[in-house]
């Protein structure tokens, strides 16, 4: 038996926590940017621009923290690595990394030039965490395949 077994579902509950955190700041941080490429002038642009490394850190960590508890869960719980669901969850989780890095991109773009940016593209960009959010929900509960 795992020595940490007995912890699981305290583990658990910490990944829940923090996936919350991570999805507090992807839900929001596309928002500041729409915000940010809608500012008019040089003082609100610089107010965004605080304002969004300072979020990106925070669900920074938060994706760092749900990826140690998950990997403590999956260490705990070896037979998940060979389910459909589980394999298919850690291909949405690949995808939301890489749009966690694209919101990176976003900071550095908004931060390096004074180019006004699509804000109607922000506004989709925006619901993409949704998207997956629903997915990974739907598969970790109802561990459909």
């Amino acid at each position: 038996m795992n020595a940490l077994a007995p912890y699981y579902l305290i583990f658990k509950a910490l990944h829940v926590a923090f996936m919350v955190t991570w999805f507090a700041g992807l839900f929001y941080l596309p928002r500041l940017f729409i915000y940010h490429t809608e500012a008019s002038d040089a003082v609100g642009r610089q107010r965004f621009m605080v304002m969004e490394n300072r979020l990106f850190g925070i669900m920074t960590i938060g994706a760092v923290l749900t990826a140690v508890f998950g990997v403590v869960l999956l260490g705990i719980n070896h037979a998940l690595i060979v389910t459909a669901w589980f394999q298919v969850k850690l291909a949405l989780i690949v995808g939301l990394i890489v749009y966690h890095y694209r919101c990176y991109g976003w900071i550095v773009r908004l931060r390096e030039t004074d180019a006004k940016a699509d804000s109607r593209w922000l506004r989709w960009f925006n619901e993409i965490p949704v998207i997956f959010l629903l997915s990974i929900i739907i598969l970790a509960v109802t561990k459909a395949f």
